[in-house]
């Protein structure tokens, strides 16, 4: 008899085709990035079979990959499917995911709602932009997720909103028109960055993106150093290290969603919407049309 399959590395063979990359597998598995690879090598090792082949900076999965892909599927959802059957009811599990702009201050908040709600439920959080994890609420990785909205095309539903400021290091100054203008913007794809550079032309200045980061930290650093203005949502107060631009039009704010899987319990996404809009009703004051 053929040595059997390692049902963890077929699961890091399925996260890293819902999530979109070994990085993110890496992330939602808590695990590091070489022990994904690793699981994938001794995939290839024991089937003697390339699964997945280097594509630019990302990967795509071969033939042989696609074709394990929905057998692994299939086997874990029968494993999974077993194990609910047997496993105590203390053992479900919740995972959430939030943008960096939303979880400041309101992840507590549902932290401490979710935990009076579901006592014996497992809580897992994912911190990550809001096309990553709008995909991978989409796909089944996560329950719901609280994310920007600000697009033509909104999903889930609309929780609060967060003003949004001009911001820059406090040496930087204005450039005069016609001037060229420094903007520092998460990378692409990216709604706040579109909206900025937009705004910014109609002004008639031109853009030059100096600077780009795929997370918050990395573009209020580029912010503070005095590599270019950007444009960003705020609770309250911005940061230490930047100040307000209010030389610059006001750009109004942006809407905070809740996008939540398909098949989810309607208490759940009760529970996390209810919670989330008291949450920024508590900051605004304002009461959300469609919600009571």
């Amino acid at each position: 008899m053929a040595d059997p399959l390692d049902l963890t590395h077929l699961r890091t063979l399925v996260t890293i085709a819902d999530t979109g990359g070994f990085r993110r597998a890496a992330d939602a598995l808590h695990l590091s990035q070489p022990s994904v690879s690793q699981h994938i090598r001794l995939l290839e090792r024991r089937l003697k079979l390339p699964l997945l082949e280097k594509d630019g900076r990302g990967s795509h999965f071969t033939a042989d990959g696609q074709r394990l892909l929905v057998e692994a599927r299939a086997l874990l959802s029968v494993h999974d499917e077993m194990l609910a059957r047997f496993m105590p009811a203390e053992h479900q599990r919740i995972s959430v995911g939030s943008t960096e702009h939303s979880a400041d201050g309101l992840l507590p908040e549902l932290l401490a709602v979710l935990r009076e709600a579901y006592p014996q439920t497992y809580l897992h959080f994912r911190i990550d932009r809001s096309t990553a994890l709008t995909d991978s609420v989409l796909k089944g990785a996560l329950d719901f997720a609280v994310v920007l909205g600000g697009n033509g095309d909104p999903v889930g539903s609309e929780v609060g909103e967060l003003g949004l400021r001009w911001v820059a290091g406090p040496r930087w100054q204005l450039p005069r028109l016609p001037e060229p203008i420094s903007l520092v913007a998460f990378e692409e794809p990216c709604g706040l960055r579109q909206r900025a550079v937009q705004r910014l032309t109609e002004l008639g200045y031109q853009v030059s993106v100096t600077a780009e980061s795929g997370n918050l930290d990395g573009v209020l650093a580029a912010a503070k150093a005095g590599l270019g203005i950007a444009l960003l949502p705020f609770h309250t107060a911005v940061p230490e290290g930047v100040t307000e631009v209010s030389a610059l039009p006001a750009m109004g704010s942006i809407d905070v969603r809740l996008v939540a899987r398909r098949g989810l319990a309607h208490d759940i996404e009760r529970t996390a919407i209810d919670a989330i809009t008291a949450h920024y009703r508590s900051m605004t004051g304002r009461r959300l049309r469609g919600v009571a």
